[in-house]
Formats: structure tokens, sequence, C-alpha cells
């Protein structure tokens, strides 16, 4: 009898396990392994973003382009004749943001290591694929264009772009109707881009881990995030 007695209770304790006692057992990842699982994510993004830009040739995304009607503008000035101009002082800024990244590695990477995710689950739990990044954006980027300024601007003088972009501006803004010149200096405008457009492939590769396993490179991002795929199907069962 006491066997008869012994299996029904102990399967009925198995099948009323709770929250807590899953996360005890590492089923349910922890607050902290759900931060760590959004930093890892975050970190690998940042490093896709830090090849493409040590690659600019093969990745047109990260070039230079001119503020404003960028198309517009190159084309008025290349109808003028400074084709070989244009193409030298766009070449040269390409170069001072793909250097710029390089020395600024260190920054990204601190910037997501010292970052607070308070409400991990409410990132990760969520419709949104980049909701991670969007918080990383909105937490750090004020922080990010202060430091990054600095290093754009050196780059940009290494690489003498400064003066043949302050020739251009001169020209251009000398063209009879023009709407709205175009700046002398365009440290922020560069710095903005450059930190826009690794943002924007660090949110694409937080999309692509939060649906494809085989991306999840860490242990923590495998367990985290294949966690949040699960709840994620389970509301949806649910409507």
């Amino acid at each position: 009898m006491k066997k008869l007695f012994f299996i029904p209770v102990s399967l009925l304790l198995f099948f009323n396990i709770g929250c807590n006692t899953l996360k005890n057992i590492g089923l349910v990842p922890s607050e902290l392994e759900m931060a760590m699982g959004l930093k890892d994510a975050l970190s690998q993004g940042l490093f896709k973003s830090f090849d493409a830009f040590a690659n600019p040739d093969g990745n047109p995304l990260v070039r230079f382009i001119f503020p404003g009607e960028a198309a517009k503008i190159e084309k008025t000035l290349r109808d003028l004749g400074f084709d070989k101009t244009i193409t030298q002082v766009t070449g040269k800024f390409t170069n001072a943001m793909s250097s710029a990244v390089a020395v600024s590695k260190p920054a990204f990477l601190e910037a997501v290591k010292s970052m607070t995710i308070k409400d991990a689950a409410k990132i990760l739990l969520t419709d949104n694929t980049h909701a991670a990044t969007d918080y990383f954006k909105q937490e750090m980027k004020p922080g990010l264009m202060a430091g990054f300024r600095p290093i754009i601007d050196s780059t940009i003088k290494t690489e003498g772009a400064d003066k043949e972009w302050s020739g251009i501006t001169n020209i251009y803004n000398s063209i009879p109707f023009i709407s709205k010149p175009l700046e002398n200096n365009l440290t922020d405008f560069i710095s903005a881009r450059v930190i826009d457009l690794m943002f924007v492939m660090v949110a694409n590769e937080e999309e692509q881990i939060r649906s494809k396993y085989e991306l999840r490179k860490t242990d923590m991002m495998k367990k985290v995030f294949t966690w949040v795929e699960g709840e994620l199907k389970k509301r949806v069962q649910k409507k």
C-alpha cells in the first residue's frame, strides 16, 4: 500500500514544481542571466559592425555620404567637374570613419559591459525584435557621442579630409540659388552617422539571434533566448 501511495504523490509533486523551483534548477534564467544574455547579444552585434567598418569597400552602408540631399549635392558637384575631388574626399571620410571605429572599440564594448539592464525580462519578452538595441541606443548614445566626437575629429584631420571638404563647401555654397548650404564641419554629422549605423547592425544581429539558434554563440545566449522563444510561443497559443 505504501508503494501505491508513494508513486502518485511523487508525480503530483513533480508536476506542481513552481517557477521559483524551475529557476533553482536552471530552466528559467535569473534576472542576472537575462542581463548577461542581452549583453552577449549586443556585444556580438558590435563585433559584426566592427568587421563591417574594417572593410568598407565590401559594404556600401558604411561608406561616407553627403549630409542632406546627398545624391543631389554629389551630382551637382560632379557635373561641375569635381568628379576626382569628390571621389578623393569621400574616400578619405570613409577611411576616417573606419579608423575611428577601430580606435573606439574599447569604448563601445565598455558601454555594454557597464550598462545596467534593470528590466531585462521586459526587454526580452517582447515582439520588438531589437528591443535590447533600442534600450542600448537610448541609454548610451549621448555618452558614446561625447567620446566618439574627438576620435572622428582627429582621424578626419589626419586624413586631410577637413581641408578638402572646406574647399568643396566653399565651391558648393557659392552656387546661386542653393537652398541649404553645406556645413563646413562634419564632425558631429559623421559621429552620429557612424554610431547610428552601428546600432542598425547591432539591431539586425539581435533580430537574427532571437530567431536563429545557431547564431547564439554563447551558452548564456542559448539559455536566455531559447527560453524567450518558448515563452513568446506560449503567449501566441493563449491568444
